[in-house]
């Protein structure tokens, strides 16, 4: 067979347009030439695309399934221009990105929208984990970047580069006794199991004899809704919608909880691309907004 794209092209502006005139209108052809190439395009596929009623057309049973093709085929090579003209330009063909779990998710979903509009020829892997595994897959190359909780130092291999925080906050389970205190303080903290993150090399401030751990703060959530502990939890887990009816934040007199601090990491040496240098001033810019909101 010896269709082209432009003559797909024709066929699909002939389809939309309902008429040969107004389909050469909107092409900025001659009406003879776009007449030639669906002529030229039925006879390449051995098909008759169109019946045609003075100066109307209209699909036939074939045509209207040779549509969904060419319109298939189309968006193909459209996605593949666009692709040559990033990586041309010097974009990125592939980007892999360590997501922290405990990060908020509206600003991250927010961002990979807008991502996806930004950069639509960039193919993306998201790989999710603890704080201490996303740091890995940078670590082993098998992301070249990573968002996360400053909770450790950063691999020796590491470049990083603080973008915004994220507040704490004391949560306790409703009915739990603790809940029913009219202002907490440290005494009383003490006096109850206190859920801690667990990352090797770390310790967290503990008030409490009774201690248990874990390395991801949604199973220290889940356990607090549980009425197992407290647990100090940034603000965006303690606001989760299927924890939030479980919860009840808490203020402690004489405790200050800094924020946490949320960082990119990336590989010494190895510059992040431009795709990868956007996503962390537009994640900066988004926990800000979160952080006014």
């Amino acid at each position: 067979m010896e269709w082209t794209l432009d003559r797909l092209k024709h066929f699909v502006a002939v389809a939309e347009a309902g008429t040969m005139t107004e389909a050469a209108r909107r092409l900025g052809r001659a009406q003879s030439a776009v007449s030639t190439a669906i002529g030229l395009l039925e006879a390449d596929l051995g098909l008759e695309l169109f019946d045609r009623v003075g100066r109307r057309v209209q699909l036939t049973a074939a045509g209207e399934v040779m549509l969904l093709e060419a319109r298939s085929l189309l968006h193909q090579a459209q996605a593949m221009d666009h692709r040559a003209r990033a990586l041309a330009a010097g974009g990125q063909a592939r980007l892999a990105v360590a997501l922290d779990e405990a990060l908020p998710y509206v600003p991250l979903a927010q961002l990979f929208k807008e991502l996806a509009a930004r950069f639509p020829a960039m193919e993306l892997t998201v790989l999710n984990g603890t704080a201490s595994e996303v740091a890995e897959h940078v670590a082993a190359q098998r992301a070249q970047i990573a968002f996360q909780f400053d909770r450790a130092p950063a691999p020796a291999t590491c470049a990083q580069r603080h973008i915004g925080s994220v507040p704490q906050t004391i949560c306790v389970a409703k009915g739990h006794v603790l809940d029913g205190t009219a202002a907490l303080t440290r005494r009383q903290l003490a006096a109850h199991r206190q859920l801690l993150m667990h990352i090797e090399g770390v310790e967290d401030t503990v008030l409490s004899p009774a201690v248990w751990r874990s390395n991801s703060f949604y199973v220290i959530a889940d356990m607090v809704a549980d009425g197992l502990g407290w647990a100090i939890l940034p603000v965006n887990i303690a606001e989760f919608a299927d924890l939030r009816p479980h919860l009840r934040q808490r203020a402690c007199e004489g405790l200050a909880l800094p924020p946490l601090t949320v960082r990119m990491l990336w590989l010494e040496g190895l510059a992040p691309g431009a795709e990868a240098l956007w996503m962390r001033q537009r994640l900066a810019e988004l926990l800000a907004l979160m952080a006014t909101a």
